[in-house]
């Protein structure tokens, strides 16, 4: 990954929080058959030195072929981003030396795959990562408020996916670069313009 210093993001908690808070991360592999890529819910633990992610895919997913082979994926999570326009910058009115770009949050991690094909793992899996998004509901579902034999149909259905993660590597390009009044600029236009409000606190909290 192409990361400027000033955007790098190393500290292990802040990334695992990115992870968490955005578990929609997209799974990349170069297999026998080419790239393939797709979007996968992950639940990420503090197993080994930089964490585990758990998930589970359809036993038709072709990318499960690859997984197969391969000895490395990528799995790259993405937060908040947002289009920045020079107009924002007051050093644009100064000296007009300004283009516009594009503003993000991002943690790549990398690992090697282990594909799981039993019923009580993936029973597991499935109920943690439904309580983690149900938890806060008024009345969280859970798994076995579906019938048993439904249940089993759909576990039947999928296979699981273990990545101890290798490699943690964030980006972090909130307009680090920028004099502070930019970064200023850049909030106040989020706010009038862009609707971002969550943009607005990365940018406010790396100043």
């Amino acid at each position: 990954m192409y990361c400027p210093h000033v955007f790098r993001e190393t500290r292990q908690p802040i990334l695992h929080a990115l992870m968490r808070a955005h578990p929609l991360a997209m799974l990349i592999t170069a297999g026998p058959g080419g790239l393939s890529a797709n979007l996968v819910p992950f639940l990420l633990t503090d197993d080994g030195v930089f964490g585990t992610l758990r998930a589970h895919l359809a036993r038709n997913n072709p990318q499960i072929n690859a997984l197969k082979a391969v000895s490395d994926v990528l799995v790259v999570f993405q937060g908040p981003d947002s289009y920045i326009s020079p107009d924002w910058y007051p050093s644009k009115q100064v000296h007009g030396k300004a283009v516009p770009t594009w503003n993000y949050v991002m943690v790549q991690a990398r690992g090697t795959p282990t594909l799981i094909d039993d019923a009580n793992w993936l029973r597991q899996q499935v109920s943690d990562l439904t309580q983690i998004h149900e938890h806060l509901r008024p009345r969280p579902w859970q798994v076995d408020d579906a019938p048993a034999a439904f249940i089993t149909t759909q576990l039947n259905g999928i296979i699981g996916l273990e990545i101890p993660i290798t490699t943690l590597d964030g980006k972090w390009k909130v307009s680090q670069n920028r004099t502070p009044e930019d970064r200023q600029g850049v909030m106040d236009g989020l706010q009038q313009e862009h609707g971002c409000p969550a943009m607005v606190k990365w940018v406010g909290a790396h100043r």
